[in-house]
């Protein structure tokens, strides 16, 4: 045995891993006109270059040399090794290969503005001179080594150590031969205490099927896309002025198998797609997809921001799925988290030893309320991260959009915190200046870049100008969940009916700021769960009556401003709370109440999107009038929704009271036709009333000219058009 004193220090440094410039001893070195190659291999009897250059393994180690002379060596020479079992081997050297990212990648990684950072770091087929294999990269300023490990090498750290690219962070290696599907990760060593963490790739794009955590190679993908005419046409689209109507869905419990497995994506192309263009949705909007460790965190606990969930398939599958809904003229929205991320030890925490992604301070680092870290905006590299992140999903799978989670506890540094929790801004205010400049400069880039695409906050403050362009002091958002109508008008509908009168302002308080932001209309999977009830029992009343307060609802939200999200399930009246962990309640639709209840928001998103009163001015005062909004004793609404000379005229009965000949005032003396009755007896609602139309009179009424008599159906929403 060779005693570690008759070794130089570098080559007790490559033995025990934690060499930081591995190539300055392994590979070949040229002195003169002799050349040293060192080479390290375990589990091997003998070894050899070329065909016969024989490789002496230093005494005691599993280092290997040869030195001889420089032309007997080509560049990229093969080792040849027999294993302890007798089986051979041969494959080119790693460390016979110069540096393959440029240098200009690197700088504008450091600088934050390689916005396709994914094509460099992560595991890539790459090409050297006529050799094939893969190119390994990922940033860890921090770490002491960083090797790649994997089935290929035992997952033993010291086979693969990779070279760091000077200031920049990034560690590579480019190790031939090696072929995709394989697992790997990276092994890290803690320059401060020598500890030894294996990391998923954070650049991965395919992950090991849970609870697995090892990032996979991925294949280059085979799909061949069939949506050019889809994303030529949301290119050019005008999209302020249609009509946007979303399916929001959890891929593992819209519908499970026979045997209570998920659907694969493949499978929710052929079932999803067609209930959803059945339903007259023009968009699905799918929670988080990106891979995570925990089925019940629904995908908000990322750990794989550029790694479609294994739970469903390949990479590829997933493409074709979202190829299929494009195809069928439905759109898709990806739910994504640049917010925070979890503290899994396989993931983004801690991930070269240091405080890397995240703050350091946990009054900056860490979110209380759902024990996740939050990302440090102020290091560029992390932004580029979040920003390459972006552009991955909408480039390689065309997304149409993305819905950025939890935007509100982004921008405040006290989000969810007490007094001495938090740290002020430098101007000792409470926002974060960083994440502000984040988010305005991720918007801009992504609309000019991608123009079409959507890029919705679910942001529930008051923080203005969300959906503002950011040359205007926005912060760029294309939409803004609406949270305060949601909140106000669900907490209206949960009142019984006798005390609607009372709280009459619920219903009309949005409207005093409903053109301030692009907004949307969500009745999102946050509103079912944690013991909040299904949408279906929050409404008062005996059945009937809880079917009706929401069929008014529905009505309500469809003819209201601004786009509509519906969370799955709520279209059929769910009875019970949202169960990740099981598919929806299909079995009621047996029933005919649910039956009803599909049926009206079928026909209300015809109704939507087949009317451009509905949707052309949705974010825009010109498109909405008040006809009566202070009949609070017998708590009926009244209003027009128009678009130039169009319009509609919708009314509301927010009570089982039925109203007989009631009057409103309307703008022309003409006939009206009623186009929508959710209480209509295919919707299972009572018929009250057998109108079809109805003639204005020449009386004026609530500074009208004309007036209607209308006989209102109890708990009920009515539209009418011009005949």
């Amino acid at each position: 045995m060779v005693l570690k004193n008759k070794l130089s220090e570098d080559l007790v440094k490559i033995i025990e891993a934690r060499h930081h410039d591995p190539f300055c001893v392994l590979g070949a070195h040229v002195d003169g006109d002799q050349t040293t190659v060192t080479v390290f291999l375990t589990d091997t009897q003998h070894a050899w270059l070329e065909n016969d250059l024989k490789l002496t393994r230093i005494q005691g180690t599993d280092l290997f040399q040869w030195t001889g002379m420089s032309h007997q060596l080509p560049a990229h020479y093969t080792v040849h090794r027999v294993a302890g079992n007798g089986s051979s081997f041969s494959k080119h050297d790693p460390y016979s290969f110069l540096p393959q990212i440029s240098e200009f990648d690197l700088h504008l990684f450091s600088e934050g503005k390689h916005w396709h950072a994914y094509r460099i770091l992560g595991a890539h087929q790459h090409e050297v001179d006529g050799i094939s294999g893969i190119l390994f990269a990922t940033w860890a300023p921090s770490a002491q080594r960083v090797s790649v490990i994997g089935e290929f090498n035992q997952w033993d750290g010291r086979c693969h150590p990779m070279r760091v690219r000077g200031g920049s962070g990034v560690w590579e290696l480019f190790i031939p031969g090696l072929s995709t599907g394989e697992l790997y990760k990276f092994e890290i060593k803690n320059q401060y205490d020598g500890s030894l963490h294996s990391k998923m790739d954070p650049y991965a794009q395919q992950a090991e099927l849970r609870p697995g955590t090892a990032s996979i190679i991925t294949h280059t993908s085979q799909h061949q896309w069939q949506d050019k005419d889809w994303m030529a046409k949301r290119e050019k689209a005008d999209w302020l002025h249609q009509a946007q109507s979303v399916y929001e869905v959890h891929m593992g419990s819209w519908k499970r198998n026979s045997s209570g497995d998920f659907l694969n994506y493949r499978e929710l192309a052929q079932e999803l797609i067609p209930y959803v263009k059945e339903l007259g949705f023009t968009h699905i909007e799918l929670l988080p997809i990106t891979e995570h460790p925990l089925d019940i965190s629904w995908g908000y606990q990322t750990t794989g921001y550029f790694a479609p969930t294994s739970r469903f398939g390949s990479p590829d599958d997933l493409r074709y799925f979202i190829d299929q809904c494009h195809q069928n003229d439905i759109g898709i929205i990806l739910d994504w988290v640049p917010g925070h991320f979890p503290k899994d030890a396989h993931g983004l925490a801690r991930f070269d030893g240091s405080a890397l992604y995240e703050h350091a301070d946990p009054r900056q680092g860490e979110h209380q309320d759902w024990g996740t870290y939050i990302f440090n905006y102020g290091r560029k590299e992390v932004t580029n991260f979040l920003l390459s992140s972006a552009f991955y999903w909408l480039e390689q799978f065309h997304i149409d959009g993305l819905r950025v989670d939890a935007v509100a506890s982004m921008l405040y540094l006290d989000y969810s915190r007490e007094e001495g929790q938090w740290i002020p801004n430098q101007y000792g205010g409470r926002e974060n200046l960083e994440v502000i400049d984040f988010l305005k400069h991720l918007n801009s880039v992504l609309h000019h870049e991608h123009p079409g695409c959507l890029i919705t906050a679910e942001e529930s403050t008051s923080y203005p100008m969300v959906s503002r362009p950011a040359h205007m002091g926005g912060l760029g958002f294309s939409m803004k969940w609406n949270m305060g109508w949601m909140h106000d008008i669900l907490q209206y509908m949960q009142q019984d009916a006798i005390h609607r009168r009372y709280h009459h302002d619920s219903l009309t308080f949005g409207l005093l700021y409903a053109f301030t932001e692009n907004f949307v209309l969500p009745f999102s999977h946050d509103e079912v769960v944690h013991g909040k009830g299904s949408m279906l029992n929050k409404m008062p009343g005996d059945e009937w009556q809880r079917f009706a307060n929401l069929r008014l609802l529905y009505t309500f939200m469809f003819t209201y401003p601004g786009k509509k999200l519906l969370f799955m399930g709520l279209e059929f009246g769910q009875g019970t709370e949202w169960n990740c962990e099981r598919e929806l309640d299909w079995y009621v639709l047996d029933y005919p109440l649910h039956q009803g209840m599909k049926s009206l928001v079928s026909d209300l998103n015809s109704l939507y999107t087949s009317t451009p009163a509905l949707y052309r001015h949705e974010f825009d005062p010109q498109g909405f009038e008040w006809l009566d909004c202070n009949d609070r004793e017998h708590s009926i609404l009244s209003y027009i929704r128009k678009n130039e000379d169009e319009y509609v005229i919708c009314i509301f009965n927010f009570t089982p009271v039925p109203r007989e000949n009631y009057r409103v005032g309307v703008p022309e003396g003409c006939s009206y036709k009623i186009i929508m009755n959710s209480d209509s007896e295919f919707y299972r609602g009572s018929n009250f009333s057998k109108q079809l139309s109805v003639d204005a009179e020449a009386t004026p009424w609530s500074d009208r000219p004309y007036s209607i008599t209308i006989d209102l159906p109890p708990l009920s929403g009515i539209v009418l058009q011009k005949a």
